[in-house]
């Protein structure tokens, strides 16, 4: 086991990392920005360095501060969270070119499942099921276009290649506007990405959206630990998770979760990943893979009782899964709110002072956040401030369960998205389970929002 890992992250995340290193004994090393001088997190490090002014560019996106810092408080490992550089092959190759271990996958791994094409092409080899599209990149000759979208039928989607959290895409209903449209999308693609190719998929009109969450270590083993339904989302960013996904047939979940396995096996995968799928008409289609842990693991650990942010830790020491996949079980029901400082009818950031905080309690209530009273919420940075999640022995029990925890939550001086969920918390399509990507946007627009 390391003797000190250095989290390379800030917010919720930094602490949870900090959590998981102070269960298993190891020291934390803790960077941060002139913004995040009094994080609670920094506070509890056994080092803290700060690396820059407010500015990501200038501290937490700064590979060689945090290199640097990693070789001055002698950390043998370095923790990329979510976000921020955890997804970037060239922070992960020059982690391990300095002589550190980066927790996470091998920078291949991370470069191919970053090209939208690479890795829809990996896993048609493996045999994950894919969105019908175009085999790779489009190419520029505008009659091949017309050609492709022709065969996959309107309307359809492109995709920057290099893209992610909802951006670089456009969808086109008739043929009269594709070629602009392709043209536009590689132009932003190439300003935003640095890579300006983009790719075409069908449009799936209301589909889910379940992610398949997996482990594997160096010595190619690997398990999935179930799913989990995202599809509470605005403008493609997801506000509330749960596990498992209502109304899915096991025997589909079971075999889709099957093959991400094996996909992981034949490609040499390390670590933590999360395969995400579009679920429509009974079927799953493989959109993209974070290499990385998810905002809305919780989830999956209270449903399976395995810590993935240790099991991240443990992979990168050399360390063999110390499961197989019959040892894996599913128990009860988990959701996840997450808590954002934002109005909760214009969504328009609301940092500032947090002048109350009382976070709920109670049977099966787990809170991860950095937030206290008298906590600056910094305007630099993304605006969740948190994460509610609830466990309950039926999806019942678990709703119920959320909405006392919501009841609780007192936020004071700043205003946060909780009125939103306790809202959805007692709408009936949710309650019923099963709602389309789609829903929260049409609820907000029927609800004048």
């Amino acid at each position: 086991m390391f003797k000190k890992i250095l989290i390379a992250n800030r917010g919720e995340i930094a602490l949870r990392i900090q959590r998981a290193c102070r269960e298993l004994g190891v020291k934390s090393v803790v960077v941060y920005s002139e913004a995040d001088r009094d994080a609670k997190y920094v506070k509890l490090a056994d080092e803290a360095v700060c690396i820059g002014p407010a500015a990501s560019a200038q501290s937490y996106l700064s590979m060689p501060a945090i290199i640097a810092t990693a070789e001055v408080t002698d950390a043998e490992a370095i923790h990329p969270g979510y976000g921020f550089l955890s997804e970037n092959a060239d922070f992960a190759e020059r982690v391990e070119r300095s002589g550190f271990t980066f927790i996470g996958p091998t920078p291949e791994n991370i470069r191919t499942m970053g090209d939208k094409v690479a890795a829809k092409q990996a896993m048609i080899k493996a045999g994950v099921p894919c969105v019908p599209g175009s085999d790779g990149a489009l190419p520029d000759d505008p009659k091949e276009i017309v050609r492709i979208a022709r065969t996959v039928g309107y309307p359809v989607i492109i995709k920057a290649a290099g893209g992610g959290g909802g951006r670089g895409m456009r969808v086109v209903h008739t043929e009269a506007a594709l070629v602009n449209a392709v043209q536009m999308t590689k132009a932003e693609a190439g300003a935003a990405f640095g890579n300006p190719q983009v790719y075409m998929e069908k449009f799936l009109e209301h589909p889910r959206h379940v992610e398949i969450q997996v482990l594997a270590d160096g010595h190619k083993n690997a398990v999935w630990l179930g799913e989990r339904d995202c599809s509470m989302q605005r403008r493609h960013q997801k506000i509330i998770e749960e596990a498992p996904a209502p109304g899915i047939p096991r025997r589909l979940i079971e075999r889709v979760g099957d093959r991400c396995a094996a996909a992981c096996k034949k490609m040499g995968y390390r670590g933590a990943g999360t395969f995400e799928f579009l679920y429509e008409n009974g079927e799953f289609y493989f959109i993209e893979m974070n290499t990385r842990v998810q905002v809305e693991h919780p989830v999956t650990e209270l449903v399976t009782g395995i810590d993935i942010v240790q099991m991240q830790i443990r992979i990168a020491t050399g360390e063999k899964l110390p499961f197989t996949q019959r040892n894996i079980t599913m128990r009860g029901h988990s959701i996840e709110c997450r808590i954002n400082a934002e109005d909760p009818v214009k969504f328009i950031p609301s940092p500032g002072r947090i002048t109350m905080w009382h976070p709920p309690g109670g049977p099966g209530v787990r809170v991860d956040s950095h937030a206290y009273t008298n906590y600056f919420v910094p305007p630099n940075y993304d605006s969740m401030i948190g994460k509610i999640i609830v466990h309950g022995d039926t999806r019942e029990q678990a709703l119920a369960r959320m909405r006392i925890a919501l009841s609780e939550t007192v936020v004071e001086g700043i205003q946060t998205n909780i009125p939103l969920h306790r809202e959805l918390m007692a709408d009936a399509k949710f309650i019923e389970g099963g709602t389309d990507i789609h829903y929260l946007e049409s609820w907000m627009s029927q609800h004048k929002r």
